[in-house]
C-alpha cells in the first residue's frame, strides 16, 4: 500500500461528462436509414485493426466491433465492474453501471446510481444552475486513448479508473495489439480502515463475431448507398467454457470458443481474457463459471455481502441455448491515508479477418503473437508486464501538445478525441508481407458509408495518420496506386437516380486508369475489388486522380523526402490516371470538364463546366507531378524509364500553361471563385480554394496569387459561416429535410412517415453550427431545397480553417473551429463524429474519417506543414 495518494493526473484539456447524465436535446439522425445509437458512446478501446469495444460515460460496454468493418451497439450487463466498499459501518456494492438491464437479468445487482436527468436535461437557465448544484456521482473524462472514471458521492474512498490501449505513434506493434487496460486507484482519506473489493465480471463473447451470412445479398437503401445485412452470431456460446490461469501474482481466466483447428482457424475462432496482478496484502477471488442471464445471487450474494467471490473453477462447456460468464475480484483494505493502485486488463485474440467466403486475412498482431487463435493469456501478460510503460509513452507523445500556451484546451481536447476513428472505424490492419513490410490498413469512410478509404474523404481527413503513422499512411496509397490500372466490368445502378426518382444508366463498376472511389467493403475483397460505393459513377468524378497525386506527394514531402520508392510504386498509377482524367478536357482548354451530373465528393452537387474545386485540385495535382517526375528523372539511369517520364512531364506542363491561362480569368468574380463556368450560380462554394490549400501546403506555386486566396477565404468565412448564422439566429427555414421523392419511397418502404422538419432551425446553445458548404454572398441558400450546399461538414469546416491558418486569418480558423467541436461536443456527438450536422439539430453519417481533418489545423498552425 502505498503513503501517499496516487491519484492520476488528468490533464485539464479532456471531454467530461457527469456519469450517467442524458443530454436534453442530443442531435438526431436526419435519415431514418441512417445509423443513429444514441448519443452514449465513449473512447474506444482496442489496437487498430485488433477489433475494438467502448464504453461509455454510463459505464456499459456498448460498442463491439470486433469482426472488422461490422457495427454492434449494444450493452452487455455482465460486461462490468462492480466495488464492494466495507467500513465499521454496513457494506455497500455496486456494479458501476448507471443503466440496469432492460430485460430483467441480473436483478439482484445494486446498479450506480447516476446524477438526476431531469435536471441535466432541463435547457432552461434554472434547470442549469440546478444541474450545477445537484449531487452527482462523479466524472466520466475522455483524451483519447485514455479515458476515466472518478466515482464521486457515492463510496467513502476516493476512486478512479484509467482506461486506454497502447495506441503509440510509430509504434507498429503494440498499436496493433487487442488490449485493454484498466488501471484502478483508490484512496483512504477518512480517518477509519476501509475494505474494498473490485470486481471484473465478463461474457464469453468467443465465437460471435463474425457473419452467419457468408453471402449477403447487396440492396440499394434510401439513400442510393449499397448495404448487406450482417448477422453475427450473437450468443452462439454452445461448447465455450473458461479456465482459470495462474502465474505468479498474475491471474486470469481465458474464455475459450468453441474447440478449433488451431493451425486454421476461421473468422471468429478465438479467445477473451480477463486479469489482474494481484497487489500486495491482498486478497484474489474468481468465479470460472455463471450465469449471465439469470438474476446474478449466483454471485452478488458473497460479493455484495464481504467482496468475496466461491472461488470455483468451473471448466463446464456451455450447454445449447446457454451462456457463460467469469469473474475476478481484488479485495484489500486500506489504512486512513492509504492508497492502492493496480490494473485489470481485457484481452482478446480473433486472429482471423474474412470477407466474402473464402477471403481470408490475419491481423496485424498476429506477427507478434501468432494465429493459432490460443493466446489471449499471452497478450494479456504483456499488458500486466508493459502498461506502465505504455501509460508513460502516451503521455511523453501528449504533453508538448498539452503544454502549448497558443492552443485553447478545447482544441487540443478534439484533436486528441478526434484520432478515436483510427480505431473505431471499422479499422483493417493485416498481418506483413514480402510486399507490406507493415502490413495493409485501411479505415471506412464511415458506418453509414461502409467502405475503406475513401480517397476524396482522405484528402482532408489523413493528416492524422501521415502525422503519427506515415508508414500505414503510405501503405494506403500504394493499394491506391495497384488499383488504378485496374478494371473491373460488372455493372451496377447508380444510387442517386434512385434517390430522384429517375431511372439510372448502367456503370462500369472501375475503369481501368480511373482512380477508386475506395478500397472495397468488408463483404467483398478489401484492396483488390475497389469502387464500392454505388451511389455515383465514380470512373466520371474530376476530384479523386487529384487527390490521389497530392496526397502521394504530400505523404512523400512530409515523410523526409527520401523514399523514392515510394514515388517509384505510385508513378506509373499518378500518370495514368492523370491522362484518364484529361479525358475529360471535351474543349481541350487544359482543365478537364465537370459533367453537370454530381461528380466529386459533394456527390449531391451538380457542377457543370470547369469548376473552382475540381479545377484548382487539377492545377496543384500537375504542379505535383512534374515535381514527382523531376525527382524520378533524376534518380533513374534506365533511358527508356527517363524517356517515359521525361515524355509525361512534357505533356503536364502544356496542360498546365493552358489550364492557369483559364482558371482565374474564367471564374474570379472580383471576391471569390464562381462555383463553376456554365451553371450560373452566385453561390459561395466553402471548399474552393482546395486546391490552393494543397499547392501552398506541399510547396508548389500558388494556384491563383495570394492576394486573391485571401480575399475569398475573406468571403467563404463571411457568407458561409457568419452570415449564414445570423440567418439561422433570425428564425428562418433554410432546407427541408427530405423531398418530396424520398419522403414517398421511405413512406413506402417502410410504413412510416418520414421526419417532418421542425418549424424553425434550432441551432445549439444559441451559437454557430459551422460553415455550410454553400450559400449565397448575403449567407441566404440559393436553393432551399439542396442538401449538401446546405450541411455543415465537419471535416470540410476543419480543413477550411486550415486555409484560413495559412492565409492569416488565424483568429477567424480558431472561431470557425470551436463552433463545430462545440457542436459535436456538447450535443451528444462525442466519439461517433458525423460528415453533417443541420440547422435542424440532425446529423447525417456518424463516425466519419473526415473529422480527423482538425489535425491539419494543428499542422499548420504549428508550422509542420
Amino acid at each position: 500500500m502505498q503513503s501517499q495518494p496516487a491519484f492520476p493526473n488528468i490533464p485539464s484539456c479532456r471531454w467530461s461528462r457527469r456519469i450517467g447524465s442524458g443530454w436534453a436535446q442530443p442531435y438526431t439522425v436526419r435519415y431514418p436509414s441512417n445509423l443513429d445509437d444514441g448519443p452514449f458512446h465513449g473512447m474506444p478501446l482496442g489496437g487498430f485493426g485488433a477489433g475494438c469495444i467502448g464504453r461509455s460515460h454510463r459505464g456499459d460496454f456498448n460498442l463491439w466491433h470486433v469482426d472488422g468493418g461490422e457495427h454492434i451497439f449494444r450493452s452487455m450487463p455482465a460486461c462490468q465492474f462492480s466495488v464492494f466498499e466495507a467500513t465499521q459501518g454496513s457494506p455497500q456494492a455496486f456494479a458501476l453501471c448507471t443503466q440496469p438491464p432492460s430485460e430483467g437479468t441480473l436483478s439482484q445487482w445494486q446498479w450506480y446510481p447516476a446524477v438526476d436527468d431531469a435536471d441535466t436535461q432541463d435547457g432552461t437557465q434554472l434547470g442549469q444552475v440546478k444541474a450545477l448544484l445537484s449531487p452527482h456521482t462523479g466524472l466520466y473524462e475522455a483524451l483519447y486513448p485514455r479515458s476515466w472514471f472518478t466515482y464521486q458521492n457515492v463510496f467513502l474512498a476516493n476512486l478512479s479508473c484509467e482506461q486506454f490501449s497502447p495506441i503509440l505513434p510509430h509504434d507498429y506493434q503494440a498499436t496493433s495489439y487487442p488490449i485493454a487496460v484498466f488501471e484502478w486507484t483508490a484512496q483512504n482519506s477518512t480517518d477509519e480502515p476501509i475494505t474494498l473489493s473490485i470486481l471484473l465480471t465478463w461474457q464469453n463473447m468467443a465465437g460471435w463475431f463474425t457473419n452467419a451470412s457468408k453471402s449477403p445479398e447487396v440492396q440499394v437503401r434510401d439513400d442510393g448507398s449499397p448495404v448487406y445485412d450482417y448477422q453475427p452470431r450473437w450468443e452462439a456460446s454452445t461448447g465455450n467454457w473458461n479456465q482459470l490461469i495462474r502465474a505468479g501474482q498474475q491471474v486470469g481466466i481465458v474464455m475459450q470458443g468453441q474447440p478449433h483447428d488451431a493451425a486454421k482457424p476461421a473468422e471468429g475462432d478465438g479467445q477473451w481474457a480477463i486479469a489482474t496482478t494481484l497487489p500486495p496484502q491482498a486478497e484474489m477471488f474468481y468465479q470460472t463459471r455463471w450465469n449471465p442471464e439469470g438474476d446474478g445471487d449466483d454471485l452478488w450474494q458473497t460479493f455484495a455481502q464481504d467482496g468475496s467471490l466461491p472461488n470455483q473453477d468451473d471448466a463446464t462447456p456451455a450447454a445449447e441455448g446457454a451462456q457463460i460468464a467469469g469473474a475476478i475480484a481484488v479485495r484489500f483494505t486500506l489504512q486512513p491515508g492509504e492508497a492502492i493502485q493496480f490494473p485489470f486488463v481485457l484481452s482478446w485474440d480473433f486472429p482471423v479477418m474474412e470477407f466474402a467466403e473464402g477471403v481470408h486475412y490475419f491481423k496485424r498482431y498476429t506477427d507478434f503473437f501468432g494465429r493459432s487463435g490460443q493466446n489471449a493469456w499471452a497478450i494479456a501478460q504483456t499488458a500486466l508486464e508493459h502498461y506502465k510503460t505504455w501509460q508513460t509513452q502516451i503521455q511523453q507523445w501528449q504533453q508538448p501538445i498539452l503544454d502549448r500556451t497558443d492552443l485553447p484546451d478545447w482544441f487540443k481536447m478534439a484533436l486528441f478525441n478526434e484520432l478515436y476513428h483510427l480505431t473505431d472505424g471499422g479499422t483493417l490492419w493485416s498481418a506483413a508481407s514480402d510486399r507490406d513490410p507493415v502490413g495493409q490498413f485501411a479505415v471506412l469512410e464511415c458506418l453509414d458509408y461502409r467502405w475503406y478509404e475513401s480517397l476524396d474523404v482522405r484528402l482532408y481527413g489523413s493528416f492524422a495518420l501521415l502525422k503519427l503513422f506515415p508508414e500505414l499512411e503510405k501503405s494506403v496509397l500504394r493499394a491506391f496506386a495497384r488499383a488504378i490500372p485496374a478494371s473491373d466490368d460488372r455493372t451496377r445502378i447508380i444510387g442517386y437516380y434512385y434517390t430522384i426518382g429517375a431511372d439510372s444508366p448502367q456503370a462500369l463498376r472501375k475503369v481501368a486508369g480511373a482512380t477508386p472511389h475506395d478500397l472495397g467493403a468488408p463483404n467483398e475483397h478489401v484492396w483488390a475489388q475497389t469502387n464500392y460505393t454505388s451511389y455515383q459513377d465514380c470512373n466520371q468524378w474530376k476530384d479523386l486522380p487529384c487527390d490521389f497525386v497530392l496526397q502521394v506527394y504530400r505523404d512523400f514531402l512530409y515523410t523526409g523526402a527520401k523514399d523514392i520508392a515510394f514515388l517509384q510504386d505510385c508513378w506509373g498509377a499518378i500518370a495514368q490516371t492523370l491522362h484518364y482524367l484529361k479525358g475529360f478536357d471535351y474543349d481541350y482548354d487544359g482543365i478537364p470538364e465537370n459533367g453537370g451530373a454530381p461528380d466529386q465528393t459533394f456527390d449531391d452537387w451538380k457542377l457543370s463546366g470547369i469548376s473552382a474545386y475540381c479545377g484548382g485540385l487539377w492545377i496543384a495535382a500537375l504542379e505535383a507531378a512534374l515535381e514527382i517526375g523531376r525527382i524520378l528523372a533524376e534518380q533513374t539511369s534506365d533511358i527508356r524509364l527517363l524517356t517515359t517520364i521525361s515524355n509525361d512531364i512534357g505533356n503536364f506542363q502544356v496542360w498546365l500553361g493552358q489550364a492557369r491561362s483559364v482558371y482565374h480569368d474564367t471564374l474570379w468574380n472580383g471576391q471569390y471563385y464562381r462555383l463553376d463556368s456554365n451553371s450560373g450560380s452566385d453561390v459561395v462554394m466553402a471548399d474552393q480554394l482546395c486546391g490552393q490549400f494543397y499547392a501552398r501546403l506541399l510547396k508548389l506555386p500558388d494556384v491563383v496569387a495570394i492576394e486573391f486566396a485571401r480575399t475569398a477565404a475573406h468571403t467563404v468565412y463571411d457568407a458561409c459561416f457568419v452570415k449564414f448564422n445570423e440567418y439561422l439566429a433570425a428564425g428562418r427555414l433554410p432546407t427541408q429535410e427530405f423531398t418530396t421523392v424520398q419522403a414517398a419511397r421511405i413512406a413506402e418502404e417502410t410504413g412510416e412517415a418520414a421526419i417532418a422538419p421542425p418549424s424553425e432551425p434550432t441551432p445549439r446553445n444559441n451559437s454557430p453550427i459551422g460553415a455550410v458548404n454553400g450559400v449565397k454572398p448575403d449567407g441566404t441558400p440559393e436553393n432551399p431545397n439542396s442538401t449538401h450546399p446546405l450541411e455543415v461538414w465537419t471535416g470540410i469546416n476543419f480543413g477550411l480553417a486550415a486555409l484560413l491558418v495559412q492565409v492569416g486569418m488565424r483568429e477567424e480558423a480558431m472561431t470557425l473551429t470551436q463552433a463545430v467541436v462545440q457542436q459535436v461536443y456538447d450535443n451528444g456527438l462525442q466519439f461517433r463524429t458525423p460528415e453533417a450536422i443541420t440547422p435542424f439539430g440532425t446529423f447525417r453519417a456518424s463516425h466519419y474519417l473526415r473529422a480527423t481533418a482538425i489535425w491539419a489545423i494543428y499542422g499548420v498552425w504549428v508550422g509542420e506543414l
